[in-house]
């Protein structure tokens, strides 16, 4: 579907995530933004390209014409975000044009933020502070705190970190909620009364890592310098491991090899 958003409009964007078991993908070119929502799991290996070709198309944004492919880098599912990365790393080799990796749960933090205000429980330029929840199986969650300053002069704010991230057993996080006043992501139902309290006047909200909200934290993430080449799209895992081994390099080279072969037999399409 196609709505509208605040960003720079010369600016032209392609957005996925598939961290969930969602697969959530949107473009945006300057106020216009087309977004999509998918199965994620097994199914986002194959149907991600595609998905984005179509929905390239229908914005009538060549895939060069990009200013760059943004994706949620993680933490979250191993095979899903050896996807993103893998495509990532195809479509802008293919296309010569940079990528932006974002931290999943800041745009857990976005996409709860921004139901806020559409909601009118907050305004946009409130200042907040999120605890961002995200299930990572084996009776563990994901988690991080980001706070939403505004930006003086502005209607605009900027995401900064108020705890890093981790993953750990949800009784056994370790930060201090005492300013948090909304948590947000996937956790809640199924390890519930184990997180965390809610501190007065918080509540909880069901968010993911949306492609919508990887589109909004874009642009700031850009000025701040934070794009990188191709090769550079590379998963961010928490649990058990601080680098990427030459195992995962070499498989996630070959998943991109992949996409841009997916590229190459459509070349008579004219977003390639």
């Amino acid at each position: 579907m196609s709505t509208s958003m605040s960003t720079n409009p010369e600016r032209r964007w392609l957005a996925f995530d598939t961290s969930t078991d969602v697969l959530s993908l949107a473009v945006a070119r300057g106020d216009q933004v087309w977004t999509q929502t998918l199965p994620g799991g097994a199914q986002a290996s194959s149907g991600l390209i595609p998905a984005v070709q179509a929905m390239l198309a229908e914005a009538d944004m060549p895939l060069a014409s990009l200013d760059a492919i943004v994706f949620g880098r993680g933490p979250g599912s191993f095979t899903g975000l050896r996807t993103a990365c893998a495509v990532a790393q195809g479509l802008a080799f293919g296309a010569d044009v940079p990528v932006l990796p974002v931290d999943t749960l800041m745009a857990v933090a976005e996409e709860a933020r921004w139901a806020q205000v559409k909601a009118g429980a907050i305004a946009p330029d409130a200042e907040l502070t999120v605890l961002a929840l995200l299930d990572a199986r084996m009776d563990e969650v994901y988690s991080a705190a980001y706070r939403w300053e505004p930006v003086p002069g502005s209607s605009h704010g900027r995401w900064q970190e108020a705890a890093p991230l981790q993953v750990g057993a949800p009784e056994k996080l370790q930060m201090s909620h005492n300013r948090v006043v909304l948590q947000a992501g996937n956790a809640f139902a199924t390890y519930g009364d184990r997180l965390p309290r809610v501190a007065p006047g918080g509540l909880r909200c069901e968010a993911l890592p949306t492609a919508a909200a990887l589109l909004r934290l874009a642009p700031a993430l850009w000025a701040q310098g934070l794009t990188v080449p191709a090769e550079q799209a590379m998963p961010l895992y928490i649990r058990d491991k601080v680098a990427n081994t030459t195992a995962e390099r070499e498989a996630i080279k070959a998943q991109a090899l992949q996409a841009q072969s997916s590229l190459a037999k459509a070349a008579a399409h004219p977003l390639v």
